[in-house]
């Protein structure tokens, strides 16, 4: 990862999205994923090998396009609101 952003010099070394933008990909692409199996399933009754060759990867791709974007959009959240571990922003600040 850069230690500053090419475009606003942001210093990205401090800035930790954890390991939510993974949750959310989990959640988001899964629910995709089976809602698709299940659709192909009954649709069209494949071999059991057609699955894996199809959904593997999607999953794939798939995930490490969301992990990109959900991981930016977290860390331009945290830097909209000005989080920082212990600090709680109220509508006051």
């Amino acid at each position: 990862m850069a230690e500053v952003c090419n475009v606003c010099n942001l210093d990205l070394s401090k800035e930790d999205a954890g390991d939510g933008p993974a949750v959310f990909v989990i959640l988001l692409l899964g629910f995709v994923i089976v809602a698709l199996a299940l659709w192909v399933e009954f649709t069209f009754h494949p071999p059991l090998w057609v699955h894996p060759l199809l959904w593997f990867p999607l999953i794939i791709v798939g995930s490490i396009v969301l992990l990109r974007v959900f991981k930016a959009t977290l860390i331009a959240l945290q830097f909209r609101y000005k989080a920082a571990p212990g600090v709680r922003v109220t509508d006051e600040d």
